[in-house]
């Protein structure tokens, strides 16, 4: 029988348990046999979830309930140490689907940030798959090893994450038309688009997740100069959560409104030409590139002391899940 990389059962020492408690407030801990989870309203002993099924209602020393389940890889993605900004789960879900991932696929991620989007693509890729992630600095490399070792409780071994710049990496380590799919989340996609071609099969898909309207624009108009795409596609994503108690439904006041946009375009094949659908302006003065460099659009920088104590907390979360695997 094939191990199952989620846990299931009944909670054991070393599980990552997401309580819900009054008012719906989550709180997440990891079971440590003698430990106790403390509040204002009480202590709730580790000891009395060990061995209780998931899904079931514990209570602290005061009569206090909590609703114990492990928590899905979304509730992970938004409760991890993180280095960089994540990529949202309502995009990391818009690009499996859009930008079609299937079992067995060879998947370039650049920008791998603090690990979000590889677990989502390694779970969909499955064991035939293969990951190659980039990323520009070690620290952030770093941090999403430990949280994707973490969430499966092992370094996977489809996945290889790779320091240095996409355009010189790539094709040291991806060899010319191998690649079936390339996320780029970067400030500045169109640097790496000649690379990206050369990497891409015939027919393979390169997805930009892009955060400011300039970059957009930039970066489409770069796939566009190469000759090597079809018309590039862009669109963006909201989600709102409903109300719902009794006949009161409503939207709530609060959504997931903008994170990001995400561009897509499929790679033509060699020597193809594609007919000109659309009257598309070619050149662009300096003044219009120069709201497009990255200096312009600012890059935001993480302090070494949050990267440490991101890093730590990643690390002691992939040894605790490690321990469940031994």
């Amino acid at each position: 029988m094939r191990k199952k990389q989620q846990p299931t059962g009944p909670f054991r020492v070393g599980d990552v348990v997401q309580l819900t408690g009054p008012k719906g407030r989550l709180n997440t801990i990891t079971l440590i046999a003698g430990a106790a989870f403390g509040t204002h309203r009480g202590d709730l002993k580790h000891d009395e979830i060990i061995g209780v099924p998931e899904g079931s209602i514990v209570k602290n020393q005061n009569g206090v309930e909590y609703l114990a389940l492990r928590p899905l890889m979304t509730d992970f993605v938004l409760s991890m140490p993180r280095g960089a900004a994540i990529i949202y789960p309502k995009d990391s879900a818009q690009i499996l689907v859009q930008g079609d991932i299937f079992p067995g696929a060879h998947v370039v991620e650049a920008g791998v940030g603090s690990g979000a989007l590889s677990m989502y693509l390694l779970r969909v890729l499955g064991a035939t798959g293969k990951l190659d992630s980039f990323e520009r600095r070690e620290e952030f490399a770093e941090i999403a090893k430990a949280n994707v070792a973490a969430q499966y409780g092992e370094d996977p071994k489809n996945w290889d994450v790779h320091i240095g710049d996409l355009q010189v990496e790539l094709p040291k380590k991806c060899a010319k038309g191998t690649v079936d799919r390339v996320i780029l989340d970067m400030l500045a996609p169109w640097e790496c688009v000649d690379a990206v071609s050369e990497a891409l099969i015939p027919g393979g898909l390169v997805i930009g997740y892009i955060a400011t309207v300039t970059q957009m624009s930039r970066f489409v108009e770069a796939i566009r100069a190469s000759n090597q795409y079809a018309e590039p596609q862009a669109f963006e994503s909201m989600v709102r959560d409903w109300h719902l108690q009794g006949l009161a439904v409503r939207p709530e006041h609060r959504m997931i409104g903008h994170t990001g946009f995400l561009v897509t375009a499929r790679r033509l094949a060699p020597g193809a030409e594609l007919p000109q659908f659309k009257k598309v302006k070619g050149d662009f003065s300096d003044e219009d590139l120069s709201v497009w460099n990255p200096e312009h659009l600012g890059e935001r920088q993480v302090g070494e002391k949050k990267l440490r104590k991101s890093l730590r907390n990643a690390q002691a979360g992939a040894e605790a899940r490690s321990s469940l695997s031994d």
